[in-house]
């Protein structure tokens, strides 16, 4: 990340056009000497004189200064990662000041502050208490705002919005998510057929390796959307055990037949703990641990040795260039101890109550929670 550094750039500047301090200080109707204290840092120009600066060397003023108002996706990344490795390790305040202080710097960075929102809804839970957390909740909705009014990127604007209606859910207020989302989920509307039009019209102008990639990635998206909306449908129908013995049956084959559970082990952990939910609801417990086992496995997985990476295999080969432009490339939204130390409270939902005392959900804590092996 760059900071000001006026004296080395004005330096490097003058030796690149095999200028004097003289010929400088002649430019701008100063002395020489005012110029070697500017290079030497003891003194700064006046500020009216930055401009006639910049233009003498050919370049802007920020370049000129050496102030970068735009991350690149790189130092997003790089940055989004320190900021969740410090949420895992360090006091809670301490790092929510890191990421305020960013994002006042980068203020006009708006992939940025977009991802310092993700970062906010991933981690808020950590605040000592409610208000707090609501506060940081809010603060994320605040930059969401300042996104859509003021960026002009519009994938940009249109993550913002569904960051925005995600934020409110979490504060409990739905009417304001339904209003943000409403206008553009409908799924009768022609927007929804954008992409495969895209392909379509990347055949017809012979780029065809374009359109194999995008229509891979938009198969593997609707997959991932596929198994995320079953999930939400085992919520939806948790009283109808028919209907989510169905549900669980039809969307594990496919976790299965497209190997989600390592493409996409955090999904697939998703998923079978909703399916562990239903099940314990409806008294199955047999079924419900059997669930939490395949729950177990996906979540070791995300807290092996080496931390979880997204990536493609030998079906969704053409994935990895994708995944390497998203904005968090295929790094994990949250560090693995994180991780770890949020599984505790799902893992005491009522719904397994008739559980507690088996030896197989016992062993499941000890594995996931407290860090234990197999045999803990």
């Amino acid at each position: 990340m760059n900071r000001l550094n006026l004296a080395e750039n004005l330096i490097r500047f003058r030796h690149e056009k095999k200028l004097t301090q003289e010929e400088v200080a002649d430019f701008l109707g100063v002395t020489k000497a005012s110029v070697s204290k500017w290079e030497k840092g003891v003194n700064t120009p006046d500020l009216l004189l930055l401009p006639q600066l910049a233009a003498f060397f050919g370049v802007t003023v920020d370049r000129l200064i050496g102030y970068e108002a735009q991350l690149s996706s790189e130092q997003i990344r790089r940055q989004y990662a320190e900021l969740s490795k410090g949420f895992a390790d360090l006091p809670f305040t301490d790092v929510l000041g890191q990421a305020r202080s960013l994002a006042h710097q980068y203020y006009a960075c708006y992939p940025f502050l977009l991802q310092l929102g993700v970062l906010y809804c991933n981690h808020y839970m950590l605040a000592p208490d409610k208000e707090e957390q609501e506060g940081i909740l809010r603060e994320a909705l605040g930059w969401c705002s300042r996104i859509l009014e003021n960026c002009s990127d519009v994938g940009v604007c249109s993550d913002a919005l569904v960051l925005k209606a995600l934020l409110h859910l979490q504060l409990g207020e739905a009417a304001e998510a339904i209003e943000a989302l409403e206008p553009s989920a409908d799924p009768s509307r022609f927007a929804g057929q954008d992409g495969a039009l895209l392909v379509q019209a990347y055949q017809l102008a012979g780029d065809m390796e374009k359109a194999r990639c995008y229509a891979q990635v938009r198969q593997y998206v609707d997959l991932l959307n596929l198994v995320g909306d079953a999930a939400l449908a085992l919520s939806l129908h948790a009283g109808d055990s028919g209907h989510c013995e169905e549900t669980i049956r039809r969307t594990a084959g496919i976790i299965g037949l497209y190997h989600l559970e390592s493409l996409h082990p955090n999904l697939a952990a998703q998923f079978y703990y909703q399916a562990a939910v239903a099940y314990g609801m409806n008294g199955k417990e047999r079924e419900a641990l059997e669930a939490l086992g395949c729950f177990g496995k996906c979540v070791e997985k995300l807290l092996g040795k080496e931390p979880i990476r997204l990536h493609g295999d030998s079906y969704f080969h053409l994935l990895d260039a994708w995944i390497d432009c998203l904005p968090l490339g295929s790094m994990a939204p949250r560090d693995q101890s994180f991780i770890r130390q949020s599984l505790q409270d799902p893992l005491a939902h009522p719904a397994f109550d008739g559980l507690r005392e088996k030896e197989g959900f016992q062993r499941l804590v000890r594995r996931l929670v407290e860090g234990g092996g197999e045999d803990a």
